[in-house]
């Protein structure tokens, strides 16, 4: 591996970084303000059992000559849970630009998070300031299956030509609800029971990389039983749904490192894509599982796919362990409500 150094005249890359196109323009040389841009960069280093953080040293000279003759690039590397969310407000609130997730889905889910306070948008400390700060990602965790909607590699080359280019567009978000409780927010899939269970438990290996997925859904088999779900979708009526194995609702696409589990959603499009799938069994699974890894399981029988702004979901017969997460994280217990907040996120992709 061949080291960077800020010093060297002619930008050596580590062996993980392919040739250097060249651009169009740039997001610097192309605006008439000569101001330098703050970016903020949030890295969780011991993501991907260290290797985030192995990877983002090599990473960072090489990102400072692309960008550092232009932006002020700062580095924040998180300490524990929830850091990310505190980081992100700050930068928010003090004019920066760009706030950059470097990591997987749960370091971007944090920073999604970092972007709202008291269930509105943080605003900057000086309001006379217009500019919006934007989300920005460098895929480099376990899973990154936000990434794998927009064609994104973990090619970290790619994501900083994407910074350098500063091509943004308004996404939404999705931002979950519970009577009495707080709110949160997520960006990419958030599901219940069997798949949220799973997730759970393969939160407890990450240090086997995808393997983890595998190992949590093993897990959560043991003991699975499907459960009658009441639904309520756009504020309409509620609806019974016998037998649900698992509901699934994508801001995005892909999620448990892969698999295409909604895959007409887009984070542009203003809806949800609700799917549900329904009296299940293991052996199910194991037959369906390529359809629901390459999307075809649409037209699996058992099956119900939907577009929605807002959905509701509680128990038919109470039992608090209907499992519930968002973006891989786990979140507690039904019920809960999903809504979609439209365009409020504008990201560098």
């Amino acid at each position: 591996m061949v080291y960077l150094t800020m010093a060297m005249v002619s930008m050596a890359k580590p062996s993980f970084l392919r040739a250097e196109q060249p651009l169009a323009h740039d997001l610097t040389s192309s605006s008439s303000n000569s101001r330098r841009r703050d970016l903020v960069f949030i890295v969780n280093p011991r993501g991907a059992n260290g290797r985030t953080g192995r990877e983002w040293k090599k990473l960072l000279p090489y990102l400072r000559f692309r960008l550092g003759t232009d932006c002020n690039i700062s580095e924040s590397l998180t300490e524990g849970p929830s850091h990310a969310i505190d980081i992100t407000r700050e930068a928010i609130r003090e004019g920066a630009d760009a706030v950059v997730a470097v990591g997987g889905d749960g370091t971007l889910h944090e920073v999604v998070n970092g972007f709202f306070w008291g269930g509105k948008p943080v605003s900057k400390h000086d309001s006379k300031v217009p500019r919006t700060t934007s989300l920005g990602l460098i895929p480099l965790g376990t899973g990154s299956d936000f990434a794998r909607t927009f064609g994104w590699s973990n090619d970290p080359v790619d994501a900083i030509e994407r910074l350098v280019k500063g091509s943004r567009s308004r996404i939404d978000v999705g931002v979950i609800t519970k009577e009495g409780g707080d709110l949160h927010y997520f960006i990419n899939v958030a599901d219940i029971h069997l798949s949220a269970k799973a997730g759970y438990h393969a939160s407890k290996y990450k240090r086997f990389g995808n393997l983890c997925y595998v190992i949590g859904a093993l897990q959560a088999f043991f003991g699975h039983q499907n459960h009658d779900l009441k639904i309520r979708v756009n504020d309409g009526e509620w609806e019974l749904y016998p037998k649900v194995t698992a509901l699934c609702i994508g801001n995005a696409q892909f999620f448990g490192g892969g698999m295409r589990i909604t895959p007409n959603a887009h984070p542009s499009n203003g809806n949800f894509e609700v799917v549900t799938l329904q009296d299940f069994k293991w052996y199910d699974f194991i037959l369906k599982l390529h359809r629901l890894y390459n999307g075809t399981h649409l037209s699996v029988n058992n099956v119900l796919s939907r577009s929605a702004f807002s959905i509701e979901v509680e128990e038919v017969v109470g039992s608090d362990s209907i499992f519930v997460q968002s973006d891989g994280e786990h979140l507690g217990f039904l019920p809960r409500k999903f809504s979609i907040l439209p365009s409020v996120i504008s990201m560098i992709c």
